[in-house]
């Protein structure tokens, strides 16, 4: 038979210390874009992600993610950027040339970084739609799970992003990566403590990426609360 590679199968205490996480927000429809928010990142903290390896940017719509989720996948500092967004339909066709853009563009950032891009942008037909998919409650994933239910698309976007930074680790100790990112670090390998979960909102050219990523600019505003701060978190773990 030949190898199975499973990232579920990665121990919690190893991807724990696999490196800080990019998360890219929409500000539009952030009543939606909050929950998403929150899920994700309780999803990562519940995986032993520290508060200190979560980074946020908030982006004015999502339009806007992809260009600061290339600035982030190249910049050589995070192992997974997880996008989040909600496009509801009006009354034009506006939300398909934005959806359509979106999606193409964060996948061609996965494949020409080799960095995990995670699309968790919300494309919905109504408010109600969203609002659905944005609260504190897990869904199930997949379409063929019996009594399946819509959740939280931010908890799945962070699922994914777990599973893949894992993944992508097992295929470099294999042998199997094509071209190992030059920022690739190795999951368990050195963190980076002096990172904080911020929402940055300083000017793209007040972060340029320096030969030492580690050293890159830092806004000091819009420091994200905690979790004790967070109301939605005792629905997501009953």
């Amino acid at each position: 038979m030949g190898r199975h590679f499973d990232p579920q199968a990665t121990p919690q205490e190893k991807l724990a210390r696999a490196g800080p996480f990019a998360i890219v927000v929409s500000k539009y429809n952030r009543t939606v874009t909050q929950g998403l928010l929150d899920g994700a990142i309780h999803t990562l903290r519940s995986r032993g992600i520290s508060e200190d390896q979560i980074d946020v940017f908030w982006v004015p719509g999502s339009f806007e993610i992809p260009t600061v989720a290339g600035h982030l996948a190249r910049s050589g500092r995070y192992v997974a950027v997880l996008c989040l967004g909600a496009v509801i339909k009006g009354e034009t066709t506006h939300d398909q040339h934005i959806n359509r853009a979106v999606s193409l563009s964060l996948a061609r950032l996965g494949t020409e970084t080799g960095v995990p891009v995670l699309f968790g942008v919300l494309t919905c037909d109504t408010l109600e739609q969203a609002l659905a998919r944005s609260g504190p409650i897990v869904g199930t994933r997949g379409k063929d799970v019996p009594e399946g239910r819509t959740g939280n698309k931010g908890v799945e976007c962070a699922e994914a992003a777990l599973e893949m930074v894992a993944l992508l680790e097992q295929l470099a100790e294999a042998g199997l990566l094509c071209e190992r990112p030059h920022h690739w670090r190795k999951v368990g390998g050195e963190s980076h403590a002096s990172l904080r979960p911020r929402a940055l909102s300083a000017p793209l050219a007040e972060a340029q990426c320096t030969a030492n990523p580690t050293e890159s600019a830092r806004d000091e505003k819009g420091v994200m609360t905690s979790e004790k701060d967070q109301p939605w978190q005792d629905a997501f773990e009953g």
